[in-house]
């Protein structure tokens, strides 16, 4: 495997920095698909996805042709079966899209993800970079980020909870998001060992 054929992930639970890592990468002129975004516009941009959450999940989701996306927190990070349930209706069309995605972008690639495997992401990747960052800072860059309150920011952490050395069938690389730490020069080592 060369190096123009490598993709990697970069993943880290809510507030870990993985979207800082992701602009330092953009800023060095890479490609990194980003898995939220994109499932956002998909979910914005397709009538069939809307049904099956009103179907599936609850029709207080969708107000007037439009998912009310704090409604839709509401339901799915307070009831497993129902985040499960989300997950099975948009995972499988961000999979797909990014699949496309990859034809048509050659060279190294990089996706960022929060949750590697329950996505059925860990499969599209060669190589993990795991961002991780101490529990309290994330949950006071969430708050700022987001307006949620320390409850909310909670129990979205605990819905990632699994980390992605737990479960990717290769090496997991670690960048440390603390404030401390450079993280470009983690990225710049991590890139020089690709």
């Amino acid at each position: 495997m060369t190096r123009d054929n490598i993709t990697v992930a970069v993943t880290g639970g809510i507030g870990s920095g993985k979207s800082v890592v992701s602009r330092i990468l953009a800023a060095m002129g890479y490609e990194v698909y980003d898995c939220d975004r994109n499932a956002r516009l998909l979910m914005d941009g397709s009538d069939e996805i809307k049904r099956l959450i009103a179907d599936r999940i609850s029709e207080d989701a969708i107000a007037d042709g439009v998912i009310d996306r704090r409604k839709l927190g509401e339901i799915v990070f307070n009831d497993p079966m129902m985040l499960s349930r989300l997950n099975s209706i948009v995972h499988g069309a961000v999979r797909d899209h990014f699949t496309e995605y990859r034809k048509n972008h050659s060279g190294l690639i990089f996706f960022e993800t929060a949750i590697l495997s329950e996505s059925g992401f860990d499969t599209l990747a060669q190589r993990v970079w795991e961002v991780i960052a101490p529990q309290e800072l994330r949950i006071e860059r969430v708050m700022k980020r987001n307006n949620l309150t320390r409850k909310e920011v909670e129990v979205r952490i605990a819905s990632q909870s699994s980390t992605a050395a737990a479960h990717f069938h290769s090496s997991v690389d670690t960048i440390v998001n603390d404030g401390a730490m450079s993280l470009l020069q983690q990225v710049t080592k991590l890139l020089q060992n690709l």
